[in-house]
């Protein structure tokens, strides 16, 4: 009996095979993308913005040295395309007020150490100092060896707002000497104290900053009856004020052939610092530090070349990207590329590296990701088409084997509707050729396998009812011989 063959199948579509499968393609990507963008969100909202191209500088009053500092600064940064404006004020003190006020325009000031106690805010930092501010006192009579000496006496102490008025208020009051006293403190400074001095209206004057250059020290050291006060006491004041350092004007300095001074005269000085708000860009910092060491690095009677700008903050700590630079100097790209260029590349790499790190490991990943969702539109099947197969070897009515050729004429349409990439046609292939399998022990009918195990059976018999071998015929006919020969 021939075996049944099943009902006959229509011609169906065979999978369509194409080079890539991009939607695959895309899926496996698709987390990878995700990552991506998330990464590149979290750099562009920690990212610095680009430097901007303007900054408000408060330097001090028109021709003084800050000031005109302030101008050599704006040359220097308008090399690398930065605009510096730059404000006259009254001195130190204006200046931090201006910093101080968060409506005000002013990045960067000149601030002499000594002023910011009570007024400095947390929003501030320093960039470094950049200069001494020697203080000279000059003064009618005999020698004086103390401050206190000029309890009673006319002084000259400097302008309201000046940073020579505080630090003169502030040594005055550490020798018992305060407004209100029987001493006259006068608000004059500059030209207006020496003209002063020389002329009798005052015993002594303060002179700080501007007014204590070389030529008006000298000027006044040759003045008949003036006398330049010396510190004999600048270790203890040092100790006493932090902010200030002791100096030493050496002999000769204003005039080496008369020897003037004739004598190594000492004397106290707080050092000028350059102040920023906290929010000034790196960038920026690294420019006006630059601009700084090449106005106030070279050497001069009160200091050495190369010693300013140093990392010498009192008032105010030192910012990170001033240390930075004091310790290594400019990064690699602003040593190498043009300012603006350095900015934008430095920028992207806050971008780029995060970037490369995450992409390299995960684009490691998208070919067996890729791999993964191709084939498993094939395995998917396996297991259908494993439980069709554990059912057609159990005995089953003709209704539930035309159920389980229905269930695999279903898995064969699916398959062959498959869009498959070429690199995977051979595991397409292999699935269909278990499908068939799968439909030729459906299509064997309980019939068939019943008369095939009737054959296994007669085959059996017959094998038994075979005749004996001659061998065993010759053993049977002695055996009956020798049973006559026996006597009864």
């Amino acid at each position: 009996m021939k075996p049944a063959t099943g009902r006959k199948r229509p011609t169906r579509l065979v999978a369509r095979f194409v080079a890539i499968s991009w939607r695959d393609l895309a899926v496996s990507f698709g987390p990878i993308l995700l990552i991506a963008a998330a990464a590149i969100w979290v750099a562009v909202r920690l990212i610095q913005p680009a430097p901007p191209s303007t900054l408000t500088i408060s330097a001090g009053p028109q021709g003084s040295t800050f000031w005109n500092a302030a101008q050599k600064y704006k040359e220097i940064l308008a090399r690398n395309r930065i605009t510096l404006n730059v404000l006259p004020s009254e001195g130190s003190l204006q200046n931090l007020k201006r910093l101080s006020d968060p409506n005000s325009t002013v990045d960067v000031a000149f601030v002499q150490d000594g002023i910011a106690p009570g007024m400095a805010s947390n929003g501030l930092m320093s960039l470094g100092s950049v200069s001494y501010v020697p203080l000279a006192i000059f003064y009618h009579g005999p020698t004086v060896t103390r401050l206190s000496e000029f309890k009673g006496q006319r002084l000259a102490v400097g302008a309201e707002g000046s940073g020579t008025r505080q630090l003169a208020l502030a040594l005055l009051k550490a020798n018992g000497i305060e407004p209100g006293g029987p001493t006259r403190l006068l608000p004059l400074s500059g030209d207006d104290a020496a003209q002063a001095l020389v002329s009798g209206k005052v015993d002594a004057a303060f002179l700080a900053g501007d007014s204590a250059q070389p030529a008006v020290m000298g000027k006044l050291y040759r003045t008949p009856n003036v006398q330049f006060f010396d510190f004999s006491q600048a270790d203890a004041y040092t100790r006493r004020f932090p902010y200030l350092t002791a100096l030493v004007l050496p002999m000769g300095a204003f005039d080496l052939g008369k020897n003037l001074p004739s004598a190594p005269v000492r004397m106290v000085a707080p050092t000028a610092e350059l102040v920023a708000r906290d929010s000034l860009h790196p960038a920026l910092s690294d420019l006006l530090i630059e601009a700084a060491r090449e106005v106030h690095g070279k050497a001069n009677i009160m200091q050495r070349a190369g010693e300013f700008p140093a990392p010498l903050a009192h008032d105010f700590p030192i910012s990170d990207d001033a240390a930075r630079y004091y310790k290594s100097g400019k990064s690699f790209l602003y040593r190498l590329l043009p300012f603006w260029l350095a900015s934008l590349a430095d920028r992207l790499l806050v971008v780029v590296v995060p970037l490369v790190v995450l992409l390299i490991p995960a684009l490691r990943l998208v070919p067996s990701l890729y791999a993964w969702r191709v084939k498993s539109r094939i395995y998917r099947w396996y297991g259908a088409l494993i439980a069709i197969e554990r059912s057609a070897l159990s005995d089953h009515s003709a209704a539930e084997r035309a159920s389980l050729l229905q269930r695999l004429d279903t898995i064969e349409d699916s398959v062959n509707g498959l869009k498959m990439p070429l690199a995977y046609a051979d595991q397409f292939y292999v699935l269909r050729e278990h499908i068939g399998f799968v439909r030729a022990r459906l299509t064997q009918s309980r019939d068939t396998r019943r008369e095939l195990a009737d054959d296994e059976t007669d085959a059996a018999d017959q094998e038994d009812a075979t005749p004996a071998a001659p061998n065993e015929a010759a053993e049977m006919g002695e055996s009956r011989a020798d049973e006559r020969r026996q006597p009864d």
